[in-house]
């Protein structure tokens, strides 16, 4: 017997998904629509995570640049990091893909279609040894 599957069969909706802790994100290629309840397990996760970190990188890809920086700048404020400095960023509007970068003090952005939208946060160390986990998507307003 053959079984045919409709072509959205496989698909995952975020609806479909407990969101309860970090790595239930891992699998998610936008970031989901979170209640309060799920966004304060998830930040007082993240935030063990990060001030265990040394620093941090932050991509988002975001529908405009603006709400991009927005994003970034929700985080300095959220952990009280210094601003960094917009060093490369598109000549023209569209979707972006963005990388701050907690070290260096730098951002670049490109403009970069196909992504889904959400930010991630990778975790870095000075100590090689120790891997560096990317956490996200979470959703572009996680941190207001």
């Amino acid at each position: 017997m053959m079984m045919i599957h409709n072509k959205n069969t496989y698909k995952m909706s975020t609806k479909d998904i407990d969101i309860c802790r970090l790595a239930d994100l891992d699998k998610l290629r936008s970031a989901p629509k979170l209640n309060k309840e799920q966004s304060k397990k998830l930040l007082n996760e993240l935030k063990e995570i990060i001030h265990k970190s040394d620093w941090i990188t932050i991509g988002v890809m975001s529908p405009t640049l603006r709400k991009g920086l927005n994003a970034v700048r929700r985080i300095e404020e959220k952990f009280e990091y210094n601003e960094m400095k917009c060093i490369t960023l598109p000549s023209s509007d569209g979707p972006i893909f963005l990388k701050a970068n907690q070290k260096t003090g730098e951002i670049h952005a490109r403009i970069e279609f196909g992504l889904g939208e959400g930010i991630l946060i990778s975790c870095q160390n000075y100590d090689n040894s120790l891997i560096s986990k990317t956490t996200g998507p979470f959703p572009l307003d996680f941190f207001d």
